[in-house]
């Protein structure tokens, strides 16, 4: 059975908001933006695919000359060389010819402009984005007919030149959208339209290695398990994702040297770091280049910033959120892998174990809005954060990387387990639980109740250990619901 690409899977919120421009009665300018390969441009195209009037993606690294031709031929293609037949030498004279154009069409429905990859056409002195600034300024904002959409990987160009505008865009875009990568519940959806069929064990299993990035799941054939799929994926010379990483990062970021230090730094400490340790491992000097790197990172959704419980913004701790460049520091980049039958190998390993374990909670934290309403707290203020305690002469260290702290008094320290089978509750591990709440009790000296909860694959055995210790759980199928 063939893939049908041209069904849109998920992005429910996302295709209500196109929507409503389509039926606005003024001029509309949307800014798309979010990880490369999240499925921006495919979203776009689809979802408007009858209302397109004008489509131009910019070229990467090429100059401005190339790129106005390249602007030229579509503009031809778009009006049948009625109009203009000389092409334009500036920006200024092609946003002319787009404006003539656009007034030219039917005033009865939108028309949708969709330029793509903008960042790539703001090249070095091309006066590109001071061009679009006066096209949307004294044109496009007068035609009630037109939704202008933007589009671009780069997130800190977008955050800078059109997000946070100081220039000719201040306050002009009407809509701006992030696109995230698609949930355990697209992911589902999207494999099923390939007619991929994996149990939800194995779906996680891909999710912890790819994330919800349509563009790599799409690499997922019908017919073969996760771990053939990743084997394939990932550890053939052939595979997409053998040498994606050394694409991904120098097509989004200027200066990559300084993302790639921190994305490094943080791939070695999954439990992340704190701005101190950051610097001293990345070898990055210390003050704004740090500020700004790891700001474009977390725009850019490939790590997370947090605040530990009770303590304050200085004390952030820095995380590597993307699933891919945590699993290609850890099992691609070294090369050891490579080959036929990798994974499985690997799979064996305590490596594996400890990637899995890490990996899966990242899972839990991005599905965090299931799992609260699996507890019933969805309608109750929240925050997820992390504690750790480094111990003293009166109380030994503990850690705990996720917990919910909720304004009804009551804190639930998670625990997840990413097994095959039934997580059980051992002596030895009961010992543990009930150290850690002890110590986080007594450090924090906290008055809310204190609930352990289990983050699982499969329901975990209910002995006496479990009777005793656990106040709620939640199991790999919550995590699939729809939001």
């Amino acid at each position: 059975m063939s893939v049908n690409m041209r069904e849109l899977i998920g992005r429910s919120a996302e295709k209500k908001k196109m929507q409503r421009l389509l039926q606005s009665d003024r001029a509309e300018f949307l800014v798309v933006f979010g990880r490369r390969r999240v499925g921006k441009t495919f979203l776009i195209r689809e979802y408007y695919k009858s209302n397109i009037a004008f489509d131009f993606s910019g070229a990467y690294e090429v100059d401005k000359e190339t790129q106005l031709e390249n602007f030229f031929s579509e503009y031809l293609s778009r009006t049948k060389a009625q109009k203009e037949t000389v092409a334009p030498s500036k920006w200024t004279e092609a946003f002319r010819y787009l404006a003539d154009y656009i007034k030219s069409l039917k005033k009865s429905q939108k028309h949708v402009v969709f330029l793509d990859e903008l960042p790539w056409l703001d090249t070095h002195k091309s006066g590109f984005i001071q061009a679009l600034e006066y096209f949307w300024n004294q044109h496009a904002v007068k035609m009630d007919h037109l939704v202008l959409v933007v589009c671009g990987s780069a997130n800190a160009w977008i955050q800078k030149k059109l997000l946070r505008s100081k220039g000719g865009l201040y306050n002009r875009l009407t809509q701006r959208m992030k696109l995230e990568p698609f949930t355990l519940h697209e992911t589902e959806l999207y494999l099923k339209s390939k007619s991929v069929t994996l149990t939800r064990y194995q779906i996680i299993e891909l999710y912890m290695v790819m994330g919800g990035i349509p563009h790599y799941l799409n690499e997922v054939q019908p017919g073969k398990s996760a771990v053939q799929s990743i084997d394939d994926i990932c550890f053939r010379k052939s595979g997409l994702l053998y040498d994606e990483f050394n694409q991904l990062y120098p097509s989004i970021f200027s200066q990559v040297e300084n993302h790639l230090a921190i994305i490094n730094a943080l791939s070695k400490k999954p439990q992340g770091l704190n701005r101190k340790a950051l610097i001293k491992i990345s070898k990055l000097k210390d003050g704004g280049i740090v500020t700004r790197t790891t700001t474009e990172l977390e725009d850019a959704g490939f790590i997370h910033i947090l605040y530990p419980f009770q303590k304050l913004k200085r004390d952030a701790i820095y995380k590597l959120a993307d699933f891919y460049s945590h699993f290609y520091y850890k099992f691609i980049k070294n090369g050891k892998h490579a080959g036929s039958g990798a994974w499985n190998k690997i799979a064996m390993s305590p490596a594996y174990r400890a990637w899995s374990g890490y990996a899966f909670e990242n899972v839990c934290y991005m599905h965090m809005d299931q799992i609260k309403k699996a507890l019933g707290i969805d309608g109750v203020f929240s925050k997820s954060s992390s504690w750790k305690h480094l111990g003293d002469q009166s109380l030994p260290g503990g850690q705990i990387d996720l917990l919910i702290d909720r304004d009804d008094q009551v804190i639930n320290l998670c625990e997840a387990k990413f097994t095959k089978e039934s997580f059980i509750i051992n002596k030895a591990y009961a010992k543990k639980l009930r150290d850690r709440k002890l110590i986080f009790s007594e450090a924090t000296k906290t008055k809310k109740a204190i609930f352990n909860t289990l983050l699982t694959t499969y329901p975990a055995i209910k002995n006496e250990y479990y009777l005793e210790l656990i106040q709620s759980e939640v199991n790999m199928d919550v995590l699939f619901t729809k939001q």
